[in-house]
């Protein structure tokens, strides 16, 4: 069954219902870039051959010159027409040049039809293979294309689902706080407005950087994932990323261990302090840790990697594997914190765009998010 159907793709694959007329008038297309290179390889090869038979004479070695012309002509042209046209030229140029009686066409001598009909197959066998080695290439470009496109849909579907969720619970926050405060303001204590004030701004700050989250997602997406990057250390990046947190929500314990050596990196440093701020603020609020989160990095020879560490709930294996997809966490969880998936979502476009990789994993005490860079680039910078 299987021997079958591969003859069946075989016999797909050179039918003409596999390949459309359009296909074969591409192949048969004469074109002025086709022209001019065919015309530029056979002239400089055609030089090469004039200036090695003043030194040497052998006919047998101009041939070899004009065969190699013939595996490149096809290698930088599309379609069968520039390296027949090739061959013609080729066995022509042979037999006008190089060939007693020189500069005359005598095409009866013994051997010239071998040569001939050696030289057209070498041409369209090479031509066959370039060309169907670049239409698989292409093939292959447009379906990765086309995965790209999906995981980039993907994304934001989830991210759409993760703040459809997320901003529920500060919006919801704000409006029953300062609804209470219009209602009962002459009942209330000073010290309750004070409350209901402080919760309504952390609720307003936390929206806002959740709106700076997602215009820098929407920038690496409009700019095809790029990114500025720049040399930076290493440890200034802990370090600034520790400081933004310690900033953020004051009552967290961050314990930063930074590289006994110095370690330079080509990336974006705002982005990756985001990231960084991104994984402390989540083992934060979701990990209820009973010891300071641990931030620190691992040296590689090709890559650096940062990891978050937290003791304490771990996370739940089925969300491992999907965790940076912009799924909250709480869905049926008892945590109920906001912005896991959209933080999650967007450390992991960030690091896609540096030409990263991240991943979650849980130790015998807690989880534990890291997140490679390449080292390229560093040595040339």
């Amino acid at each position: 069954m299987k021997i079958q159907k591969g003859w069946e793709r075989l016999g797909k694959l050179f039918s003409r219902q596999a390949r459309p007329r359009e296909y074969w008038q591409h192949k048969w297309e004469v074109t002025w870039k086709n022209t001019l290179v065919t015309a530029a390889i056979l002239a400089g090869v055609t030089f090469v051959a004039l200036l090695y038979n003043r030194v040497s004479e052998g006919t047998v070695n101009i041939v070899m010159f004009y065969t190699v012309a013939l595996i490149f002509i096809p290698r930088f042209t599309e379609g069968y027409v520039p390296g027949i046209v090739a061959a013609m030229v080729s066995v022509g140029c042979v037999n006008y040049l190089f060939t007693y009686p020189y500069s005359r066409l005598d095409f009866t001598r013994e051997g010239y039809p071998v040569t001939f009909v050696c030289m057209l197959l070498i041409a369209v066998m090479v031509s066959a293979v370039t060309s169907y080695t670049k239409e698989q290439s292409r093939i292959l470009a447009e379906q990765e294309k086309q995965l790209r496109e999906a995981e980039k849909e993907k994304i934001r579907a989830n991210l759409l689902r993760a703040v459809s969720h997320d901003l529920r619970t500060p919006l919801t926050g704000i409006i029953g706080a300062s609804s209470s405060y219009l209602e009962n303001e002459a009942a209330l204590s000073a010290e309750e407005k004070r409350n209901m004030v402080r919760h309504i701004g952390t609720d307003a700050s936390w929206l806002l950087n959740m709106v700076e989250n997602l215009l820098t997602v929407t920038r690496i997406q409009e700019g095809n994932a790029g990114v500025n990057k720049t040399m930076e250390v290493v440890e200034e990046v802990l370090s600034g990323a520790a400081a933004r947190i310690r900033k953020r929500i004051p009552q967290i314990q961050v314990s930063v261990r930074v590289p006994e050596e110095f370690v330079m990196l080509p990336m974006d440093a705002m982005l990756i302090e985001q990231v960084l701020v991104n994984l402390m603020e989540n083992a934060h609020f979701h990990a209820h840790s009973k010891r300071p989160i641990e931030l620190y990095t691992i040296n590689g020879e090709d890559e650096v990697t940062f990891c978050v560490r937290d003791y304490g709930t771990g996370i739940p294996p089925r969300r491992l594997e999907t965790i940076f997809d912009g799924e909250a966490l709480n869905g049926g969880d008892s945590d109920s914190h906001k912005g896991m998936g959209i933080g999650l979502s967007i450390c992991k476009t960030i690091i896609i765009a540096h030409g990263g990789r991240i991943w979650a994993e849980n130790h015998e005490t807690g989880a534990q998010i890291s997140f490679s860079l390449p080292r390229q680039a560093a040595e040339g910078a």
